[in-house]
């Protein structure tokens, strides 16, 4: 022990923040790696160009060569200016198959935006007394998944609404206050059957389409547990729990890896983050506001840079690829090609994985796997990995990531600089693969601890290796 302080204390006087190590290669075949390019076309036909090494090339191609194994799409039912109509998803669902890709189809059941905020009928619904709206779902549903099906572009994945915390199609499905009663969910609960059984009458044996029911609540568990506890007590089936997560919304990652383990737990259900994003600067390009533009919209850790939205980018794939149990699906970056157009502007520019001339970020890279055990990295000198935490410096938490090549006891400890133990984080047996633990900066009595340096100790079988950080205040 004496050696191990000394060693310690030489080294902590040169604690600086460190960026990311490099990071290992992501591999589940089945994890999704999703972009939701919803606003491609009208991107391209306003005069959007997207580029690599300078030279452009096709946005779907650039994609799918970066990892990208899923592209979700928004239908909207009679949306004025014609894109996201049934038309145009019938365009783009050609090129997304052909592409080699899986393709998510997102029902808005809107003639606009369907969110939190807004839930409103399609004009062509907007009379309709409750039975002839809910054939009207039943109806839509099943001709657009079989207008997709004649041209030999089945979804591989429905989702029956959008960020639909509060209900859909206003005011017959909404259920938040004044509409949080019995009557309201049961009817919510008939709407969602009716596009769920469009889905089903639309295919023939042998097809398969996952259906997912969407919310906001990324970093919110106890608003999560309310949807869909109300809702699975009206007895809807369906396969998937998809959430959305911004973190200028949302909360934290800390909030979010939380929310995604009690999810899996109490439902048993597989769970997709259909919509994240962050952002590469705080500049802007055009005349449009963006939504996000000020260093309080951030997540402490992650800079508004290309390798501070790479790495956020990184966080939020490993934190859903390491549920328990599998129950992690995969991850959508929600617009990732929203670049300003000569005649279309962008909110969104900023979020993109495109800088402000079309060229594609290397950002983009994080995509390009998932994680993947020591045993598959070649010519590796450890027989386990321990990352840098990050962020570093923190406050008030940090992530500690680690991966082990074969099962063994684990023991994972917080030193401060006098070599004393004050938090043990891990000690049970675990097998291969990829961890990712959080420490809140708080000794095992649950004390907030003071700024300064702490060192992290993995012990893995009869190995152990350590790594410093600085706790700021």
């Amino acid at each position: 022990m004496k050696t191990f302080l000394i060693f310690m204390l030489i080294f902590t006087t040169s604690l600086l923040a460190q960026d990311h190590l490099t990071k290992p290669a992501v591999n589940r075949a089945d994890f999704i790696k999703g972009a939701d390019l919803s606003e491609l076309l009208a991107i391209e036909t306003h005069g959007g160009v997207f580029t690599e090494n300078g030279l452009p090339k096709d946005a779907l191609a650039i994609f799918s060569d970066h990892g990208i194994n899923y592209v979700r799409l928004r239908i909207w039912h009679t949306p004025a200016q014609g894109y996201n109509n049934l038309d145009r998803t019938l365009q783009m669902a050609s090129r997304i198959k052909s592409a080699g890709l899986k393709f998510l189809l997102d029902f808005h059941y809107s003639d606009t935006w369907a969110d939190p905020a807004q839930q409103a009928k399609p004009a062509a619904w907007a009379t309709a007394p409750f039975e002839t709206l809910k054939d009207s779902v039943f109806q839509y549903t099943r001709q657009v998944m079989t207008a997709l099906k004649q041209q030999n572009t089945l979804p591989d994945m429905v989702q029956i609404g959008n960020e639909i915390i509060c209900g859909l199609l206003w005011n017959d499905g909404r259920v938040c206050d004044p509409f949080n009663n019995s009557q309201h969910w049961s009817q919510l609960a008939e709407l969602i059957d009716e596009g769920l059984r469009g889905v089903n009458e639309s295919l023939d044996p042998g097809d398969t389409v996952r259906t997912m029911i969407h919310i906001d609540r990324g970093g919110d568990n106890g608003g999560s547990r309310w949807f869909f506890d109300h809702l699975l007590a009206q007895n809807v089936e369906f396969d998937i729990i998809g959430l959305s997560f911004y973190t200028w919304w949302h909360g934290s990652l800390s909030t979010l890896e939380s929310n995604l383990h009690d999810l899996a737990q109490r439902y048993g259900k597989a769970i997709i983050l259909v919509e994240t994003a962050y952002p590469w600067t705080l500049a802007w390009n055009d005349n449009t506001n963006n939504i996000v533009g000020t260093s309080s919209q951030l997540h402490p850790g992650y800079p508004a840079t290309v390798a501070g939205q790479k790495n956020f980018l990184y966080d939020i794939l490993n934190i859903v690829r390491n549920i328990p149990n599998n129950k992690g699906a995969g991850v959508f970056y929600w617009a990732p090609d929203w670049i300003a157009a000569p005649q279309w502007g962008s909110p969104w520019e900023n979020l993109a994985l495109f800088d402000f001339s079309g060229e594609v970020l290397n950002s983009i890279d994080a995509f390009d796997s998932t994680l993947s055990g020591l045993s598959e990295i070649p010519n590796s000198p450890y027989s386990f990995h321990l990352d840098q935490n990050y962020p570093n410096p923190f406050n008030p938490d940090t992530r500690i990531r680690y991966e082990l090549p074969q099962s063994s006891q684990v023991i994972l400890k917080i030193y401060n600089i006098l070599g004393q133990e004050v938090r043990k984080l891990v000690d049970r047996f675990q097998i291969a693969g990829a961890y990712s633990v959080v420490w809140d900066g708080k000794n095992e009595a649950g004390q907030q601890l003071s700024s300064g340096a702490y060192i992290y100790t993995l012990q893995s079988g009869n190995e152990r290796r350590w790594r410093k950080m600085l706790l700021l205040k």
